[in-house]
């Protein structure tokens, strides 16, 4: 007789204090993660309180960074191969749009991850759905490792969420808004090659931040500068609420 295999959770599950997050993680992405600890500090925004007497900065700031930086390569190499006749603008600009703040936004809220982040409401947080997505992935890799967050991105969220032709013919030159809503505002926007990162044989990144009549906004990071202008542009026009 053959055996079902109905994907039953670990049984260490039924008996956590986490059973609500295992089992939400397990209704939106279909997996049960292996260290908890991770998705929770994934979904833990700096303005919510932490009950820790060393006093530690536990926020899912570090796992946010991790996560744009993975996010970016499985999406830079799942358009480099359906797209293989594509040039690099090309390319730069379709993970551009993938991976926008706004696209990042939406997308949480779309999937339910939203409904999972520890936070204190405040006005000018504009972007904490798509700061715990990227943390979330993060968690992922680390917990998961590389092939299996690859897969769960591309075949849970990319396939299942974004009409690519839809996107492809949608014009978000995010650099191009930045300048004109400058130009219109008579403020003045510049893009700065602010650092340099040599990777461990996956070439150099570049790290742009736009600068807003000398004031700093936003950053980016990307294998390219204009890909790293894209990104910072993206992350400065949610900043600033501009209307696209």
């Amino acid at each position: 007789m053959k055996l079902i295999n109905i994907n039953l959770p670990p049984l260490k599950i039924f008996f956590s204090a986490n059973h609500k997050l295992y089992t939400s993680i397990y209704n939106i992405f279909g997996f049960y993660p292996k260290n908890i600890y991770l998705y929770k500090l994934a979904l833990h925004h700096k303005s919510a309180p932490i009950d820790d007497s060393a006093k530690i900065d536990l926020n899912n700031e570090r796992l946010e960074y991790l996560g744009d930086a993975i996010i970016g390569a499985i999406v830079a190499e799942y358009l480099y191969k359906l797209y293989p006749y594509k040039k690099e603008g090309f390319l730069s600009e379709m993970r551009s749009k993938l991976v926008s703040r706004s696209q990042l936004n939406s997308l949480c809220k779309t999937i339910g991850l939203n409904k999972l982040i520890a936070f204190q409401h405040q006005g000018n947080a504009k972007s904490i759905e798509g700061d715990a997505f990227e943390a979330f992935f993060g968690a992922l890799f680390l917990d998961k490792g590389f092939n299996f967050t690859k897969r769960i991105l591309v075949q849970n969220i990319i396939n299942r969420n974004f009409d690519l032709q839809e996107i492809e013919q949608k014009n978000s030159n995010f650099k191009s808004i930045i300048l004109e809503w400058s130009q219109k505002n008579k403020k003045f926007a510049e893009f700065k090659v602010v650092d340099e990162i040599q990777g461990n044989g996956h070439g150099k990144q570049y790290i742009v931040r736009v600068f807003i009549d000398g004031t700093p906004m936003e950053t980016g990071c990307d294998y390219n500068i204009k890909g790293a202008e894209q990104a910072a542009a993206s992350k400065t026009i949610e900043k600033l609420n501009i209307q696209i």
